[in-house]
């Protein structure tokens, strides 16, 4: 048996930090899951898009590149004319100036043009790469439209490609990005532009004897094709980074604005909706996560996934953290939509303030319990009940208003042709040790109780800040729950806790599921009779946050 650790991770990189909701919002709600390895091909369309960050670069580049390109004409021709004093004479060839004169008046109209709002970013891509072509024919008709008698010096037509032509396509294609294939287009016009006027200068001049056509494709052709191969791939990279950026920052009607946290197999993220005030939180799978291993376990997965999100939106219960969407974007990119929750979740909440008083721990046990119940009568068994897994936050006016989150493991067991759904992947345990139960670990049948086992286990770390069972390794750890007799939690915690709670926890805690609470319910009603010295409400939790964690409180 392989067991999974599913430790707890800090804020940083966890994706249960707000697995409240994550992973993100695709072009449409798509709620289908297709089979691994026959995704749907995206539409051409739906391929062509940049993040709004890069549209805005798309402006900005497209201006400095055609500023860039007037200057270089107005540096090349005018400046070394007028320093050295023949501007007299070269203006008087109206051949030699009126190409450069064209060129650098094109690159300010296209700076121009560029920075017009009414021009879409897709219009400005379409009109950089007119440029492209248009600023390439300028560069080879300023070159070659005009080439001297060179019957004493044939050796110089052959070492005059590449020329600048070459340099400017590959300038262009990288720092302006665009569609492969509309780029593919643009480097092939912008090629095609020192051949054609080129050829036409050596028929003019009666340079034709001087060099056969062979030598002319070799010398001529030929570095002009390498050079659109090499500006193709420079610009492939730049787009796929682009699109990546895409893929990470704009999923659907979702715009991604921080990550909140990382791990297993997805990232979290905060996020707005492009229309609605309401944030929330987005989990999606990593590309990686899928790929390197074999079909069928990509296969199961993704079932994974389409589980959590359908079985966490057919629950109800206010303690249960609330599905917006989900389902898979035309790009293949698997998300869910969930609220966004202020506030930390119980790992977090013990880790940085302590273990809490049995009031307090009362009080979110309750809560926890109320969605458990609910899952459990619709014969969903949750899994991984753990403190990362319960979200302690403000919802409206109330606070220290439990979620719970992520349930990812979930199993459902009052339907036999769903048993596969457990999805595990060959020899693995999942859970998370510190928390799982002894017939987990076994490999046993599970039901309700097996939360309410792994509950006791959070109500243990609530009040004394240590797990149930500490070991120096994992199989240490479990072997304890398997056979160890816990200690009662007011053994090790820093407040008092009363008798009565002490026995609900160990009795969570029993090794054999019929002698623990039968039910949830059962399980709050007990938990409610326990005798606190000590009252926790809502006018408590508020003063506690007002006063301890003012930074998790949003106006």
């Amino acid at each position: 048996m392989k067991l999974v650790n599913a430790e707890p991770l800090k804020p940083h990189d966890r994706p249960d930090l707000p697995r409240e909701a994550r992973s993100a919002g695709g072009s449409t709600p798509t709620l289908f899951l297709p089979q691994v390895g026959s995704q749907k091909r995206p539409d051409s369309r739906v391929r062509w898009t940049l993040s709004q960050e890069l549209r805005d670069q798309i402006t900005r580049r497209l201006q400095l590149v055609a500023i860039t390109y007037s200057l270089a004409f107005l540096f090349a021709d005018f400046v070394p004319n007028v320093l050295m004093g023949g501007f007299t004479h070269w203006i008087t060839d109206a051949q030699t100036w009126i190409p450069a004169t064209a060129s650098i008046v094109t690159g300010f109209v296209v700076a121009a043009m560029a920075g017009m709002r009414r021009l879409s970013w897709r219009g400005k891509i379409r009109l950089g790469l007119a440029f492209e072509v248009l600023a390439s024919y300028g560069i080879a008709i300023a070159q070659f439209i005009d080439i001297p008698d060179l019957r004493h010096e044939p050796d110089v037509l052959y070492v005059l490609s590449p020329s600048w032509v070459a340099i400017w396509m590959l300038f262009y294609s990288v720092v302006v990005p665009a569609p492969p294939r509309k780029t593919l287009v643009a480097l092939l016009l912008s090629a095609s532009a020192p051949v054609l006027v080129l050829g036409y200068s050596i028929q003019v001049h009666g340079l034709a004897d001087l060099m056969p056509p062979g030598a002319f494709l070799l010398h001529h052709v030929l570095p002009y094709a390498i050079c659109v191969a090499m500006a193709y791939v420079a610009a492939k990279v730049v787009y796929n980074l682009g699109a990546e950026v895409t893929r990470a920052q704009e999923l659907g009607s979702y715009t991604l604005v921080e990550r909140l946290g990382r791990g297993g197999m997805g990232e979290v993220w905060k996020a707005t909706h492009h229309l609605l005030a309401r944030p929330a939180a987005i989990k999606f799978i990593r590309p990686e996560t899928i790929a390197g291993v074999d079909p069928n376990e990509a296969k199961t997965m993704l079932k994974r996934f389409e589980l959590e999100a359908r079985s966490t939106a057919s629950l109800t219960s206010p303690h249960t953290v609330n599905l917006y969407d989900f389902g898979v974007t035309e790009q293949g990119t698997f998300y869910y939509v969930m609220e966004l929750l202020d506030g930390m979740d119980c790992d977090d909440l013990v880790t940085r303030y302590g273990p809490l008083p049995a009031a307090r721990a009362v009080h979110l046990l309750l809560q926890a319990c109320e969605s458990l119940d609910e899952a459990h009568q619709a014969g969903l068994i949750h899994r991984d009940v753990k403190p990362a897994n319960l979200y302690v936050c403000r919802s409206g006016t109330r606070f220290d208003f439990v979620k719970v989150l992520d349930f990812g493991l979930v199993a459902h067991h009052e339907a036999p042709g769903l048993q596969d759904l457990r999805l595990t992947l060959p020899d693995q345990a999942i859970g998370t040790p510190q928390f799982m139960p002894p017939e987990v670990a076994l490999g046993q049948p599970t039901d309700g109780r097996t939360d309410l086992y792994a509950l006791g286990c959070v109500a243990y770390w609530m009040l004394t800040g240590r797990a149930v069972f500490e070991g120096a390794g994992l199989y240490e750890v479990v072997s304890k729950h398997l056979h160890g007799t816990p200690d009662p939690p007011s053994k090790h915690a820093p407040h008092a806790v009363p008798a009565e709670l002490d026995a609900v926890v160990l009795a969570c805690l029993e090794k054999d599921p019929a002698r623990r609470p039968a039910t949830a319910h059962a399980l709050a009603e007990r938990l409610a009779q326990v005798p606190l010295a000590e009252r926790w409400g809502d006018d408590e939790a508020r003063a506690w946050w007002q006063q301890t964690a003012r930074y998790a409180l949003r106006a």
